[in-house]
């Protein structure tokens, strides 16, 4: 691959925050929150997944592979899939993987989305992501989010860690 070819590949650069459980009702009313309700499936092979996700727009199913170039900073190709395409993709489920089922509120503040993860198997905490576009933008937090820590670096808040069957 040559650095042209690495330069035009989409890059996610993220952030990912334990924050308490949180008060629900008063992040749907923040102006332009968004919630979806999502099922994501981690694939045989380890470097994809594919996404059922029901929000203000209807359904939408994607594929999506990553490949980590360094630990803020992945390559995501990700594309819209059909319903047929998802149920097809769901037979190539990696039986080392639970389902991950999950709330997303998606709330724009100063310039970033924030992402709010609920997750039913927890009830005293959720995660917050944040996209950048360089690895060392500053982010202006929200009053509204609070912060217990950064978990960015932690594996056990990757989703990927969170599926896994033990």
């Amino acid at each position: 691959m040559t650095e042209n070819t690495k330069a035009q590949e989409p890059l996610e650069i993220e952030r990912k925050f334990l924050i308490p459980y949180p008060d629900i009702a008063k992040l749907k009313a923040l102006p332009d929150c968004s919630v979806f309700n999502m099922t994501q499936t981690y694939l045989c092979g380890g470097a994809a997944r594919v996404r059922k996700s029901t929000g203000p727009q209807g359904c939408t199913c994607t594929h999506t592979e990553k490949r980590k170039i360094s630990e803020l900073t992945r390559v995501e190709i990700e594309r819209e899939i059909s319903e047929q395409e998802y149920l097809e993709y769901l037979k190539a489920a990696d039986p080392a993987f639970r389902p991950i089922e999950k709330t997303r509120l998606r709330i724009p503040y100063q310039g970033h989305i924030f992402e709010i993860d609920i997750f039913p198997f927890w009830n005293d905490r959720a995660v917050a992501e944040v996209e950048l576009k360089a690895e060392d933008e500053e982010i202006l937090f929200p009053e509204w989010l609070d912060i217990i820590r950064e978990v960015t670096f932690d594996p056990a808040y990757k989703n990927v860690s969170l599926a896994r069957i033990k």
